[in-house]
């Protein structure tokens, strides 16, 4: 009798649209890849509630949530609501103490409530706020890849990876993270499987690794860190 396929849930980055999984290829007998969008939040909408609204969408038992970035705080969330196989974050953080010093100081003293995010249809800024990058160079690309561009989830976003305090420990979590994350430096980052030469955005250039290593890391049993 022929093994039941895994489903595989992917959450995308602030900002972004399920776009920056296109390079992400996995055994097609084995997994179906399942692609997650932003919506904008209800006013005042926890990042809790937010997940609960958002797991409406996973519809199979026991699948794979994978996240990147603000996604990655995201589906720690939701696996607080829906039984998981796996939940692998990428390009993020599991604490706060994974936070950089920016971001700790941002939270201390609201600095990143003086952000200009009424200009969000800048992509360079969008860029730097979401990809910790300058977009001159790519313009095009991230012209692509940075679509949700309202004021309200910009402002929500923001303030939830500054002051975002992870839910209860997530059984089975997987940590991928960058050597080279602009936006969560590797030295702050405890526990997890390290990409030489990985930039925040490696799940776009860096899509081969990704492809080569991922269903080992999903069918491995048990691991966790």
């Amino acid at each position: 009798m022929p093994r039941s396929k895994i489903h595989l849930y992917l959450m995308p980055g602030m900002a972004a649209n399920p776009s920056i999984f296109d390079g992400i290829k996995l055994p097609p007998e084995t997994f179906t890849l399942h692609r997650l969008e932003w919506f904008v939040p209800d006013k005042g909408m926890s990042l809790a509630d937010y997940a609960k609204k958002m797991v409406v969408q996973v519809q199979h038992e026991n699948p794979v949530l994978l996240g990147v970035s603000f996604g990655g705080l995201l589906v720690q969330e939701m696996a607080q609501h829906i039984k998981v196989r796996k939940t692998i974050v990428v390009s993020a953080v599991k604490h706060q103490h994974e936070l950089p010093k920016k971001m700790l100081f941002a939270k201390y003293t609201k600095a990143h409530k003086l952000l200009p995010t009424g200009l969000v249809n800048n992509v360079e800024l969008l860029a730097r706020y979401a990809f910790g990058e300058r977009a001159t160079k790519r313009l095009d690309l991230y012209e692509t890849y940075l679509s949700v561009r309202d004021k309200r989830y910009i402002d929500w976003a923001i303030d939830n990876i500054v002051n975002w305090y992870p839910p209860a420990p997530v059984p089975n979590l997987v940590h991928i993270h960058g050597d080279k994350d602009a936006v969560f430096p590797i030295e702050k980052i405890k526990d997890c499987i390290t990409v030489k030469n990985g930039t925040h955005t490696m799940i776009i250039h860096r899509a081969r690794w990704f492809n080569e290593h991922l269903p080992a890391i999903i069918l491995e049993e048990g691991s966790s860190i």
